[in-house]
C-alpha cells in the first residue's frame, strides 16, 4: 500500500461508525480514488457516484476472488472457500451459469405467493413485543423476520432456525465482542465450519426426501443437468441465507433508527402511507446496509479520476457515499421521504445486482407499515449517542442494539 493510503485511524472508528458521511464527503471532494488501510484489508476506495457506477460495470474489476491468485485468502481467510466460492465472488461466464439457476428458484410467483406468511410472521413478532411497551428492535424483530422468512424459502426446518441465526450472527457481528483477535477470528472459523457442514448435511436430507422449496429446486439442477455442482449447491445455499436476512435486518434497523432522529419525516409517513415505497427507497439511500460493495480485484492498471489503481489491487465500491453524492442527490445528508426517486446504488448495478430485491422491499414494506401502524409513541429507548452499531470495520452497516419504547 503507498504512503499517502488513508489511515484506519481515520476511518474505522467508532464516531465514523456513528456517521460515516462527513468523512465520505470530504474524500469525495479531496481524495474520490484513494488508497486505505483497514484492520481486514488494504483496498483502494471509489466514492463518486458516476465512479462507482461504472465500477460496478467495470470488467477489469473482477469478482473472481477465488482464482490462481487466490485473493480470497486476504479477504475471508482460509476457512472460507467451502462458503463463500459462490455466485457473488465470480465473473460471467461461471457468474451467469450460478445465477441463472438461482434465478429461476426465486421467480416472482414464488416471492409473492409469500405475502400472506411475510405479513404473518410480522404480525406474531409485534404481538410478542407489544404488551411489554419496549423491545430491543433488532434482536426481537428485525433479525428474525427475514431469517425465518428465507429459511422457510430455502426449506431449512423450523427447529434449526436458531442454530442456523447464531452461527450467521457470530460471523455478522464479529469484532464487537470484548474476546481477543485471534480468539474472534477462531470464532468466526467454527461458525463457518458448522454452517458448510450443517448445509452440506440438509442437501443430503433433501436429497432423499425432496421438498418443493429453493433448496429442491436446485438440487434438481444439479441433479437434471449438472448445472450445478454438489459444492457449489452448498456454498449457493449459504449465500441465499446469509444474503437473504443480513442486509434486510440491518436495513430494517437503519430504518427505525432514521425515521426516529427525524420525527417530522416519521409523522408524515405514518400521516401518508401511500409513500411507504418511495420512502423504503430514499431511506435505503440515506442510509444503506452495504456501505462498501464486495470487494473486486483489478486485474490490470484501472484508471479512474486520473488515479492509476495497481493490477492486483483490492478494490471497494463505496456505495453509501456514492448514494449522498451532490452530484446526484440535491441535498444529499437530508432524510426527504418525498424526495423524487433516482438511481441509488443501494442494491448495486450491473449483472451482480441485488438478486433478492423483489423479496427486500416486500418485506421492509410489509414491516414498517405494521411497525408504524401498530406501535403508537414509537421512540429511542436510550440517548442516540447510546446505540451499539456495527464496528467500522465491518463489511455491514447496521446496528447491534436498537432499544424502543411504545404504548403498550
Amino acid at each position: 500500500m503507498t504512503e499517502d493510503a488513508v489511515p484506519a485511524g481515520e476511518l474505522y472508528t467508532d464516531g465514523f461508525a456513528a456517521d460515516p458521511y462527513p468523512t465520505f464527503a470530504r474524500l469525495r471532494t479531496d481524495r474520490p480514488v484513494c488508497p486505505v488501510s483497514s484492520p481486514r484489508f488494504d483496498s483502494w476506495l471509489i466514492t463518486r457516484f458516476d465512479d462507482a457506477r461504472a465500477a460496478l460495470t467495470d470488467p477489469r474489476l473482477s469478482k473472481d476472488l477465488y482464482g490462481p491468485a487466490q485473493h480470497y485468502l486476504r479477504i475471508f481467510g482460509p476457512n472460507s472457500e467451502g462458503l463463500n466460492r459462490n455466485m457473488l465472488n465470480s465473473d460471467p461466464p461461471e457468474h451467469t451459469r450460478l445465477r441463472r439457476v438461482v434465478s429461476q428458484a426465486f421467480a416472482p410467483r414464488r416471492i409473492e405467493a409469500l405475502r400472506p406468511r411475510v405479513a404473518q410472521v410480522v404480525d406474531q413478532l409485534i404481538d410478542k413485543m407489544l404488551p411489554q411497551g419496549q423491545a430491543e428492535l433488532m434482536h426481537d424483530f428485525a433479525i428474525p423476520l427475514p431469517m425465518t422468512v428465507i429459511c422457510e424459502l430455502l426449506g431449512v426446518p423450523p427447529a434449526d432456525h436458531d442454530r442456523v441465526l447464531d452461527w450467521t450472527q457470530v460471523i455478522r457481528t464479529s469484532g464487537s465482542t470484548r474476546r481477543p483477535p485471534q480468539e474472534e477470528r477462531a470464532a468466526v472459523q467454527e461458525a463457518q465450519l458448522r454452517l458448510h457442514h450443517y448445509f452440506a448435511d440438509l442437501v443430503r436430507a433433501k436429497r432423499d426426501d425432496p421438498a418443493d422449496d429453493i433448496i429442491g429446486a436446485l438440487i434438481d439442477a444439479v441433479d437434471r443437468d449438472g448445472t450445478l455442482s454438489e459444492a457449489e449447491l452448498v456454498t449457493t445455499t449459504f449465500l441465499l441465507v446469509f444474503a437473504g436476512h443480513q442486509t434486510t435486518a440491518d436495513f430494517l434497523g437503519n430504518a427505525v433508527l432514521a425515521l426516529l432522529t427525524h420525527p417530522e419525516q416519521l409523522e408524515m409517513l405514518r400521516a401518508t402511507p401511500q409513500l411507504l415505497p418511495a420512502a423504503i427507497e430514499e431511506l435505503l439511500r440515506f442510509d444503506g446496509p452495504l456501505p462498501v460493495a464486495s470487494p473486486r480485484i483489478a486485474t490490470e492498471d484501472v484508471e479512474y479520476q486520473g488515479v492509476c489503481i495497481p493490477a492486483g489491487s483490492i478494490v471497494g465500491v463505496a456505495i453509501n457515499a456514492a448514494n449522498h453524492d451532490p452530484a446526484h442527490f440535491t441535498d444529499p445528508d437530508r432524510l426527504d421521504l418525498r424526495r423524487v426517486r433516482g438511481p441509488h446504488l443501494g442494491f448495486g448495478h450491473g449483472v451482480h445486482y441485488c438478486l433478492g430485491v423483489s423479496l427486500a422491499r416486500m418485506e421492509a414494506q410489509i414491516a414498517l407499515a405494521a411497525l408504524l401502524r401498530r406501535l403508537p409513541g414509537l421512540r429511542l429507548g436510550v440517548p442516540l449517542a447510546e446505540v451499539r452499531r456495527l464496528p467500522a470495520a465491518s463489511p455491514f452497516r447496521g446496528l447491534l442494539e436498537l432499544p424502543i419504547t411504545f404504548a403498550a
